[in-house]
């Protein structure tokens, strides 16, 4: 048997709970998930996926200043008036369809 070592890393407990629960879905203990990533990240030899910036940093009400909130009040008014949304409760059916919910 191959020698083994520990790994300690500190993480959101809720993240941790979130990602226990897949994974005993998928009948597998955490320590296996984090073998085949580090595996992959030998074999890749960085990380298995793209880790970039958002295009675009998500919208902060309360670090907004008056116009640039204003400025996301008119696109949202602009969407609706151009019929580019969609009822919040069909966005929820599509979620909870989409990721077994």
């Amino acid at each position: 048997m191959a020698k083994t070592a520990n790994i300690f890393a500190r993480v959101d407990t809720s993240l941790k709970e979130q990602a226990e629960d897949i994974l005993s879905q998928l009948g597998m203990p955490m320590s296996s998930a984090i073998n085949i990533f580090l595996n992959q990240i030998v074999l890749h030899r960085g990380l298995p996926f793209e880790v970039t910036l958002p295009a675009k940093p998500p919208v902060v009400a309360g670090q907004l200043t008056k116009d640039e909130f204003y400025e996301e009040v008119k696109r949202g008014h602009d969407d609706l008036a151009a019929g580019r949304t969609r009822p919040a409760v069909d966005v929820f059916q599509e979620l909870e369809t989409r990721f077994d919910l």
